[in-house]
């Protein structure tokens, strides 16, 4: 074994990791070996399933582009279309044999080697026939037919990887590794229990369902087992492997008193994965009916075969006049769960039965059960997972307060696990052996001791469980996410756009891709492999986290499929291996030796890395797809960026910095050669203008591109310190000059010379920019810089769903120009600006008003769509038209009246208003005196949210508010007669919270009463005048400052 291992080691170039040194490496995949010398029967199939899974998720990438690829004139003119055809054709083939591999569970090491190589040659056809797209589509077709040596070049490498594919073809018959009826046996599988499950399940008694108690209890209740009338009733316990679902099912169907009394017959019935019906039936007869009735049943059937169909019409009959109590725990699919209620149970019975199902795919509860009925459990309290770990590791609270290091620890560890049971009790048994002193390297070496510690094989395979039941579209998506950074909130968006650009979602016939994008994440989410971190007001998951446990898992997994290399601190390494993902995470500089023509995304979480070259757009990333520098701890200066043109295949290019450390001050001309670029993210830098090459990018879909608006070194508004700096300008390229302020000082000169000293957040956007018949999303575009002909094609653009634009200074003739290409706009659902105009968008689902009104228009009224309105500074001086226009909206569920939008003393919300509001911002209103709600207004209303705003008359009919959570009141928001609001809180009977972030003296302005007249109500124009005359108008739109918090559904269809 110590040959082998040494073996294994010098022809996998073992070397450091992420989380291990070389030596540490070493170690680890000896443990490895010995555990699979050890066994092999548990390891091999796993190992070997989740290569095969994942060829399988890579074939169909592969397969895609070989049609496309054939598809082409030019394919025929270089004389490859047969070949394509052929790989094509044998892809297919390959991944048939594949799915049905994945079926079956005798997988071996052949197995895994042969869909290992099938994985390397999909890669291989990706980029060879990615390479051939981008040929074909970059130049006129006389200029393609004149690149003879780029023709024979990738002609030479199709006719390779033909080969290449035939021979790994031939390997499948070669050794037989799968044979066509590899799936017949699948539901005469004998694994109709899973041992890990009930291993793991068996962590938890009674004495250990710390923080479980609660949750049992309203179980049981959801359960109402003195209901003893009505049809069965299903109750679903959602929750991610290993947070205590079937631990919980447990103790409440083993409470005698509250359960096992009141029914006639009882049966638990563990489902799993895959199962044998006959077996399923035959068990369930034996816990239902008794072992008496099975032999009975049985012994009619003598002398013929057991039919499902014999068993479940027996069981149905003797259940129909009994009051049954059934648990289906770990159920996976909805077929299964659909199966079972028509075959095994009656369809009439009255008898008020009770079935509990145990799943972790929310979206199988919702269909076996009604809302009500699914319990979706909770993951442990910091405090309960702490009492947990310490009881397990044997310990107590004086030991931890006594000793701070372990404290510390403890308090690590509870944030590793992250309230999972399973993982606070599996960890905490490691510990329990353990010294104190050790508990740190424990703690440190926990992501590689999950592949070989058999103290975490139950934790690490309740995670691989999951993961293997994924579909193969979804492996690759779920994977992917390992690039992100321990505890990192991941947006909805970012993540789908990434998704699209490696080539993971595919649209289908009348769906659009980005709706696919998100039906996957959707997935993710109901099946419990990634947690929703935020919500907006519609119930809408806009970003999501990544488990502890199940990150390091899924970044083993990663690592083994050569699929993302996470580069770390302190970490130097020469890797022989091709990996297709590369982010840094790490706060130095590293160098790790990687061969980079085969990376595909570059994500930096960390510091300027040493390589691939001193510039971000290297050209050694010629397959490059994905740039992504979002989160970058250093400076990206002009200089990283003027090679762009050279990465000729990225799809997503994400510059955006919200620490303000991005010093691009101009996108340089070869960006047009990135003709298949779909997602262009250049927020927060000192971009002014964009070239007139944006026009040539037919595939982009997306364009941020925000601006700083402020100046630090040439500020007119200190005309000393410009002075002065501009005198020092030839100082800047010296050796004295630091050179991040040189770089900072030469963009801010740029920004401030090329905008003639604009204090815009927009940019000019060039002539032309009506080509990009794709774009869906816009921001923000500078109406004053920008030319009328600009203006006029932005009403070309038929898809685009957010547009957010800067009026500020503009002429009225340009805002005349911008209201009609807006009304051209039907798919819109998101506008930062509006003017006057007569038709809006019709399908705006989220709206900023900012600027002087005078009144609601009118037009609002007809937006049945709107989901959510910010008004700032509109003056509207009466609260009867706010509640006659707004009032009626069906959909409005978030309305903000910020700064200035309301100038009347008294507002009040008339009853029937609002019948769909949830959320209400009221912050700058300083001549507000009074808030009013009447009997029926707001039924939905859950959160009110005042700031700067002193209602010296109160706040009055909190307690018509039926929905009503949260009443907060912020800095400023000063309130007369608190005591009296908070009495009306304490007496709702939905127990709201009254929130006060400072001493409640600081808001409570004592028992101050002011006379506030009634508004009357005075009709006046719809559509008011802009209320600057002449050349500007002073309806302005603000830029998106905060827009994931802001514009909620700037994309729903």
């Amino acid at each position: 074994r110590l040959t082998a291992t040494d073996w294994w080691i010098s022809h996998t170039g073992a070397s450091s990791t992420g989380y291990l040194s070389k030596s540490q490496e070493i170690e680890r995949r000896k443990k490895i070996l010995n555990k699979l010398v050890k066994k092999p029967d548990i390891i091999l199939p796993e190992m070997a399933g989740t290569v095969v899974s994942m060829a399988t998720s890579m074939l169909r990438g592969a397969i895609s582009m070989a049609a496309s690829a054939a598809a082409t004139e030019m394919s025929l003119l270089m004389g490859v279309r047969k070949d394509i055809w052929f790989i094509k054709d044998e892809l297919k083939t390959m991944q048939a044999f594949l799915v049905a591999a994945e079926k079956t569970k005798n997988k071996d090491l052949l197995l895994k080697v042969w869909a290992e190589q099938v994985r390397d040659v999909a890669y291989g056809i990706e980029d060879c026939l990615d390479e051939f797209m981008v040929h074909v589509g970059s130049q006129s077709r006389s200029r393609r037919l004149l690149k003879l040596k780029a023709r024979h070049r990738i002609a030479s490498q199709i006719r390779d990887l033909k080969a290449r594919v035939e021979e790994v073809s031939n390997g499948n018959t070669r050794y037989n590794l799968i044979t066509a009826d590899s799936s017949s046996c699948i539901d005469e599988m004998n694994s109709y229990t899973e041992d890990i499950r009930s291993h793991s399940a068996s962590n938890i008694d009674e004495a250990e369902l710390v923080g479980f108690a609660k949750a049992k209890q309203e179980l049981i209740a959801m359960v109402d087992v003195n209901s003893r009338d009505g049809p069965c009733k299903v109750i679903c316990v959602v929750g991610m492997g290993g947070l205590g679902k079937t631990t919980l099912a447990r103790k409440a169907y083993e409470s005698k008193e509250d359960n096992v009394n009141k029914f006639s017959c009882c049966a638990w019935v563990t489902v799993s994965q895959s199962f044998s019906k006959i077996e399923m039936l035959k068990d369930m007869i034996s816990q239902l009916l008794g072992i008496d009735s099975l032999r009975k049943c049985l012994k009619d059937l003598e002398g013929k075969e057991v039919q499902i169909e014999n068993l479940s019409e027996y069981l149905t009959k003797e259940l129909l006049d009994k009051r049954y109590f059934v648990v289906l725990d770990d159920l996976w699919t909805i077929d299964a769960c659909k199966w079972i209620k028509n075959i095994a149970f009656p369809s009439t019975n009255n008898k008020g039965s009770r079935i509990i199902v145990t799943t972790r795919d929310a979206g199988l509860a919702e269909q076996c059960t009604n809302e009500s009925l699914v319990y979706h459990l909770k993951q442990l309290q910091p405090n309960d997972a702490t009492k947990l770990l310490l009881m397990k590791s044997r310990k107590t609270h004086q030991d931890m307060d006594n000793d701070k290091d372990m404290k510390t620890m403890v308090h690590k560890i509870v944030k590793k696990c992250g309230g999972l049971p399973l993982a606070v009790l599996t960890i905490g048994g490691m510990l329990s052996t353990k010294k104190v002193t050790e508990w740190e390297s424990i703690y440190n070496q926990i992501p590689s001791e999950l592949e070989v510690n058999p103290s975490l094989e139950a934790m690490r395979r309740i995670v691989t469980l999951s993961y293997n039941h994924l579909p193969s579209h979804l492996k690759s998506c779920f994977l992917y996410l390992s690039i992100f950074p321990e505890d990192f909130e991941i947006k909805r968006r970012r993540l789908i756009e990434r998704w699209i650009a490696e080539g993971f979602v595919r649209a289908t016939a009348g769906v659009s891709i980005e709706d696919v994008g998100k039906g996957y994440f959707n997935e993710l989410i109901n099946r419990s492999m990634i947690q929703p971190s935020r919500v907006n007001i519609e119930g809408i998951v806009r970003s999501c986290r990544v488990h502890d446990v199940v990150r390091d898992v899924m970044i083993s997994i990663s690592r083994g499929e050569n699929f993302v290399y996470l580069a770390q601190d302190n970490v130097t390494s020469v890797r022989e291996e091709t990996f297709r993902h590369v982010a840094y995470h790490g706060s130095e500089c590293q160098s790790i030796g990687m061969d980079w023509n085969h990376v595909r995304s570059l994500t930096m979480f960390g510091e300027k890395p040493l390589e691939p070259s001193s510039s971000v757009c290297s050209p050694d990333m010629r397959m490059l797809r994905a740039l992504d520098l979002e989160n970058a701890q250093f400076q990206v200066t002009q200089k990283d960026i003027n090679n762009i043109g050279l990465l000729r295949h990225l799809k997503y290019v994400n510059f955006s910095d919200p620490r303000g450390y991005s010093h691009i001050y101009k996108l340089p001309r070869s960006i047009g050669k990135l003709q298949g670029l779909r997602t262009l993210n250049i927020r927060d830098s000192y971009i002014t203008e964009l070239p007139t090459e944006i026009c040539k990018l037919k595939s982009l879909h997306s364009l941020r591109c925000t601006r700083n608006s402020s100046y630090e070194y040439f500020d007119l508004y200190s005309p000393r310190e410009c002075l002065v700096q501009t005198l020092c300008l030839p100082m800047l390229f010296t050796p004295l000059t630091d050179p991040s302020k040189r770089t900072k000082k030469v963009a801010e000169l740029h920004m401030a010379w090329s905008s003639r000293w604009s204090w815009s957040r927009g940019v000019k956007v060039p002539e032309g920019i009506g080509k990009l018949k794709e774009l869906q999303i816009l921001e923000v575009v500078d109406i004053r810089r920008t030319s009328c002909k600009a203006i006029k094609e932005l009403g070309e653009l038929v898809h685009l769903r957010k547009l957010s634009v800067v009026t500020k200074g503009a002429t009225k003739q340009k805002c005349r120009i911008l209201c009609d290409a807006v009304q051209k706009l039907t798919c819109l659902h998101s506008l930062e600006w509006l003017h006057v105009v007569s038709s809006p968008p019709p399908l705006l689902r989220s709206l900023t008003l900012d600027g002087r009104l005078g009144e609601i228009p009118g037009w609002v009224g007809d937006l049945m769509h709107l989901v959510k309105l910010h008004l700032w500074r509109s003056e509207i001086k009466e609260e009867g038209k706010i509640m006659e226009i707004l009032g009626p909206l069906p959909n409005l569920m978030h309305l903000l009246l910020g700064r200035g939008c309301y100038i009347g003393e008294k507002l009040a919300f008339k009853t029937g208003a609002f019948p769909n509001l949830k959320k209400l911002d009221i912050c700058n209103l300083w001549e507000l005196r009074e808030l009013k709600f009447e009997d029926g207004t707001s039924p939905q209303l859950a959160m009110i949210d005042i700031s700067w705003c002193e209602l010296r008359s109160g706040i009055t009919g909190v307690n018509q508010l039926p929905k009503l959570k949260e009443i907060s009141l912020g800095l400023g928001g000063r309130v007369a007669k608190l005591a009296m609001l908070q009495s009306e809180v304490d007496a709702h009977p939905k127990s709201p919270v009254l929130r006060l972030s400072e001493e409640r003296s600081y808001y409570d302005l004592g028992d101050v009463v002011v006379q506030v007249e009634e508004a009357t109500e005075e009709s006046s124009s719809l559509h008011p005048e802009p209320a600057a005359a002449g050349g500007s108008s002073e309806s302005v739109v603000t830029t998106n400052v905060s827009q994931d918090d802001l514009l909620y559904t700037y994309n729903s269809c």
